[in-house]
């Protein structure tokens, strides 16, 4: 992973396979990119992040990832550097004493095994930690093994969620220093 650091309008980052991605906050004016990048997540992606059968997003979840607060969540695009198509986005969600916060991502389904959810998931850990987040955490689907390897190889704890054996929880606590790549 290569981190150029932080632009004018974002964070430009080189994922390890050698994808250029460009990284910014989501706006209220993003609902039409972010309704075009979901149209273009897998139906079994949609039903990991959402943990439902949604076959699209709908325009008020949209509207909660482009409409944040920026105190307690935050959600972020990456684009690809060379014409910038959105391929990937990433949400951070922190409970109300601040030191916690989950963590949710999705991906375009014509960019996946390239190492942009694994520069997703560094970067949130990285912003939750200059928050001062202590524990970011992710609820998933067993069924869901591609995440769960990245969460793995990245030092997450996995615990079973009491009562649904379908489920687990995610969990890293930060400060522990840089994670290490694949």
């Amino acid at each position: 992973m290569t981190d150029t650091g932080k632009t004018g309008t974002g964070w430009q980052r080189t994922t390890w396979t050698g994808v250029e991605i460009d990284i910014r906050t989501a706006r209220p004016d993003d609902e039409p990119i972010l309704t075009e990048l979901f149209r273009n997540v897998s139906p079994e992606d949609l039903r990991f992040r959402f943990l439902s059968g949604l076959s699209h997003v709908p325009p008020e979840q949209i509207r909660r990832m482009t409409h944040v607060d920026h105190e307690t969540a935050e959600s972020y695009i990456a684009f690809l550097r060379e014409n910038q198509l959105p391929v990937a986005t990433g949400m951070l969600a922190a409970d109300p004493t601040g030191k916690r916060a989950e963590v949710a991502i999705s991906l375009h389904a014509d960019y996946r095994q390239r190492g942009i959810g694994w520069e997703m998931l560094s970067f949130l850990s990285e912003q939750a930690e200059a928050r001062g987040i202590e524990v970011i955490e992710s609820i998933e689907s067993r069924d869901n093994r591609a995440a769960l390897e990245v969460e793995r190889n990245m030092d997450f704890k996995l615990e079973a969620i009491p009562g649904d054996s379908t489920l687990v929880l995610v969990s890293k606590r930060l400060g522990s220093g840089k994670t290490a790549q694949p």
